[in-house]
């Protein structure tokens, strides 16, 4: 029996689960959510999970994201922010929508690629995850091999480094290792932003970061 879009009613902050559902239906779904991209769509092993985010977690997305622009800009390190962009390996059964994700030291690697190919490009080196509504699962994120996850809840942020298969959550990011604290410093811009703005939140962590730097 398929699935249609038309059948499936997800609540804004909620989260639906399906087992037993096979790769073509998962991307016919895919195809078929195009046009309503409001809605997250990740699968593993035969579970299909469908997220639709409220406000609070698009702007905590949004925020987390452009801070991490900032230290990437900051330490004058080529970056690509795909945001949202769907990665998926059908011979791994993999597919996931990472809040936001960045390709740091394989940019170079996809630099002006219009489509990835997980099974000749590497995967992201740096996922977010925004966990206000849901928690994060980490079987897509360890079968693509996803280096470095970063997890936010509202209040805290984990950063969580792959091990021998496994996530391992650590005080620094290797991303960032001149940086120390950033699980701390980077949820007190988060709140900062909700009080004095985005702009006014930026330039006084661009300072910080700049401050870090010259003091290396």
């Amino acid at each position: 029996m398929q699935v249609q879009l038309k059948q499936i009613i997800v609540p804004p902050g909620q989260q639906l689960l399906m087992t037993d559902v096979s790769w073509q239906m998962y991307e016919q779904l895919l195809e078929e959510y195009a046009e309503k991209r409001g809605a997250r769509i990740n699968y593993s092993q035969g579970v299909l999970e469908i997220m639709v985010p409220l406000p609070e977690h698009e702007d905590n997305k949004i925020i987390i994201s452009n801070l991490v622009e900032i230290l990437l800009e900051e330490l004058d390190i080529e970056f690509r922010n795909l945001a949202s962009t769907t990665f998926k390996s059908e011979i791994m059964q993999q597919g996931l929508e990472a809040d936001s994700c960045f390709y740091i030291e394989n940019e170079a690697i996809v630099r002006g690629k219009k489509r990835i190919d997980l099974t000749v490009e590497p995967p992201p080196d740096l996922a977010i995850e925004i966990d206000i509504t849901s928690r994060t699962r980490f079987n897509n994120y360890q079968a693509l091999v996803v280096k470095e996850l970063w997890r936010f809840n509202g209040t805290k942020l984990e950063i969580n480094v792959l091990q021998a298969g496994q996530y391992i959550q650590v005080t620094e990011s290797p991303h960032f290792p001149m940086l120390p604290l950033l699980n701390q410093v980077i949820p007190q811009y988060l709140e900062q932003s909700k009080v004095e703005g985005r702009n006014k939140t930026m330039k006084a962590f661009r300072a910080w970061v700049r401050t870090q730097i010259e003091e290396r």
